[in-house]
């Protein structure tokens, strides 16, 4: 029986800000390119939950089903959409240190600015797709972490404060194999009130965990 396609709820795409075309050391031409696989993205989350709609539930199996596999890409497209929108609202800055409550935590978590540099770099050449700052909710602390795929390795309950793409469509086309310099120029366009709102909002007034708070 069909469902009612209104229980799932579609995902709008959002327009490329004006100001990330004109970033430094990484062109104009590399972002057009990856906001075309965030659209890519942006359609199949509403084409597999348009499928959701309709697909046979009692079929459901956890060696292979078509409720499965819908999930799975769903997790894997939705992740993919919310991760990039994270990736071009924080470009179009200036880089460098962040001030403020940004920078007292980051000291305060990585010991120096530098520490988190370093650290966050090496997150970088070792993701085979994102290396992610996040903002752990129930221990209360910034972590980098990584995840190769889109669907895999996020952390429960962890906001994700500053998201960096290391699929190679990221950076091929101005650096060939050269992640680092990359790196370098992804850190040298950052905008850190768009990084320190985010912040500001994940930081809880208590800890998510229960038996934290007795």
């Amino acid at each position: 029986m069909q469902r009612d396609m209104q229980r799932y709820h579609q995902i709008e795409l959002k327009p490329l800000p004006e100001r990330i075309v004109k970033l430094v050391g990484i062109s104009a031409n590399t972002i057009k390119e990856h906001y075309k696989l965030y659209e890519g993205y942006v359609k199949k989350v509403n084409e597999v939950r348009a499928k959701l709609a309709k697909v046979d539930l009692a079929a459901a199996n956890s060696t292979y089903s078509e409720y499965r596999a819908l999930k799975r890409g769903e997790t894997f497209a939705l992740n993919a959409v919310k991760l990039h929108e994270l990736y071009f609202e924080q470009l179009g800055g200036k880089g460098g240190r962040p001030t403020g409550r940004t920078l007292e935590l980051i000291e305060r978590d990585f010991g120096s600015y530098e520490e988190w540099v370093a650290r966050f770099k090496a997150a970088g050449k070792a993701a085979r797709g994102w290396a992610i700052l996040a903002y752990d909710q129930d221990y209360g602390h910034l972590f980098n972490f990584i995840t190769d795929s889109q669907h895999d390795g996020n952390v429960l309950q962890a906001s994700v404060i500053l998201p960096m793409d290391m699929y190679e469509h990221s950076y091929f086309i101005d650096y060939g194999t050269d992640k680092a310099r990359y790196i370098d120029a992804f850190l040298a366009n950052i905008d850190w009130s768009v990084v320190s709102r985010r912040i500001h909002h994940a930081h809880p007034t208590r800890p998510i965990l229960k038996f934290l708070s007795r």
